[in-house]
């Protein structure tokens, strides 16, 4: 005599429901590569046209104040974010003060020593500097955070690397004092930018959030310092510099922009990680030699040519690696999906019957960075 087995009620809602987060998922991951996209869009429009008018600025109306001038565009970019709180267009969260004082002043630190680094050394060692920051950030996260690099991705930034260094290094001229404010510059850019990461995803904080809070202590430590380090660079006091009208225009203008590139790395990093927005930053160094010859024409070599063509072929490669290994996981993760719903009716509840396992286990994966798309939502503004 033939059996109809009815499946049990809570299977059955149980294969509804992973069918009902497998969909809602798929539309997370969707919007998610869309504010990606818009990040990074955003991060290389705004930090091109800052460019252009920083170096407007500096080259013909004579403002040399680098430092100081950062100090404002980070001043000005906590104004705009009070506003926008005010305004109820984001909710602040708080963050333990000694998180927020000691990050904000190791970002305002590290802007202040990469313009030393260029101060007391060459262009081309400066470029090498900043160069160094990819593979040593790749270092760090491998040694403290345990993160792996494939030797794809390893090789495609080898090949950005050379071609960034052919279009834009030139001289190497080495000092020690310089040496040292290289290494430091270094040293708290990688830090800067992997806390940048880290703290968001840890504190389950947007990019918003984390710049709203840690502004005021990255604009108070260069506001203080900064007319001492432009004094030191430049021989000259911002403080007796001529502030006619032209030149105010400018500085307004360059402030504006500062918050949409200081919001949009915060966006990129948090989005993403530190060494894709390394790898953005030399598409933008590309950029920026090829904007300066269209517009501003200065020279211009077929060494240049090469370097960026090099540095372009480098970033599709590490493009092309990341989307692979990034759909690879999403399929590994499937997999392992449709194999729990698969199991067994008694596999099935022993399943159900751990939710303490599970919760540790959930709790691991937050730690190693593992969070939700829709908790991945987000600095040198010169």
């Amino acid at each position: 005599m033939a059996h109809t087995i009815t499946p049990r009620p809570h299977q059955t809602g149980k294969h509804k429901e992973s069918k009902s987060t497998a969909v809602q998922k798929m539309s997370s991951d969707g919007s998610s590569q869309i504010g990606v996209i818009g990040s990074l869009a955003l991060s290389v429009t705004s930090s091109v046209a800052i460019v252009i008018c920083n170096k407007y600025l500096i080259s013909s109306l004579g403002f040399l104040f680098a430092t100081t001038l950062t100090s404002w565009h980070l001043l000005v970019t906590f104004l705009t974010l009070h506003v926008a709180q005010r305004l109820h267009f984001f909710e602040p969260k708080p963050i333990d003060a000694q998180t927020n004082i000691l990050f904000g002043l190791l970002n305002g630190t590290c802007i202040g020593l990469l313009n030393l680094c260029l101060g007391f050394n060459s262009v081309g060692f400066y470029q090498m500097t900043k160069l160094a920051i990819i593979p040593f950030t790749v270092l760090l996260e491998t040694i403290f955070l345990n993160k792996r690099f494939s030797q794809s991705i390893k090789m495609s930034l080898m090949v950005l690397l050379l071609g960034v260094g052919i279009a834009s290094v030139t001289d190497l001229q080495l000092n020690f004092l310089g040496s040292i404010i290289a290494a430091l510059a270094l040293v708290t850019t990688c830090v800067s930018q992997i806390l940048t990461n880290t703290i968001q995803k840890k504190l389950k904080v947007s990019s918003t959030q984390l710049l709203y809070q840690s502004s005021p202590y990255q604009s108070a430590i260069l506001f203080v310092t900064g007319p001492f380090v432009d004094k030191m660079l430049t021989h000259r006091s911002v403080f007796a510099f001529n502030y006619n009208v032209q030149v105010l225009v400018f500085i307004t203008l360059s402030c504006l922009i500062a918050v949409s590139v200081n919001f949009s790395t915060f966006l990129v990093i948090g989005t993403t990680s530190p060494v894709t927005y390394q790898v953005l930053g030399h598409l933008k160094t590309c950029l920026i030699l090829s904007f300066g010859f269209v517009l501003l024409k200065d020279p211009f070599t077929a060494r240049n040519i090469l370097g960026i063509l090099i540095a372009i072929f480098g970033m599709g490669l590490y493009s092309y690696f990341s989307v692979q290994e990034s759909r690879n996981k999403k399929l590994e993760s499937k997999d392992s999906l449709n194999s729990n719903d698969s199991l067994p009716i008694s596999q099935a509840t022993d399943k159900e019957g751990t939710p303490l396992l599970s919760s540790k286990l959930a709790g691991l994966d937050e730690e190693n960075g593992n969070l939700p798309d829709e908790e991945k939502n987000s600095k040198n503004a010169f």
